[in-house]
């Protein structure tokens, strides 16, 4: 990027900064289905697959209800 196009404190555009959130969001539900996949061979359980998945699903929404609030103020 150019110096004269710089402008300190410019803000970034909302599209993206919601597209990098939906991104985030699916990264992390994405990563916790591989993790509790990789519990359920390693400890031959059923169950972790479905309990990690859970959990990164509400640690996500967590994410973008926290980049909600930030970005509205």
């Amino acid at each position: 990027m150019s110096q004269k196009n710089y402008k300190p404190g410019k803000q970034i555009n909302p599209y993206l900064r919601f597209t990098s959130v939906a991104i985030q969001m699916g990264v992390t539900i994405y990563l916790g289905n591989l993790f509790g996949k990789w519990l359920d061979g390693k400890y031959n359980q059923t169950f972790w697959e479905s309990l990690i998945t859970l959990l990164a699903v509400f640690i996500a929404i967590a994410n973008v209800i926290r980049a909600v609030i930030k970005i509205s103020k």
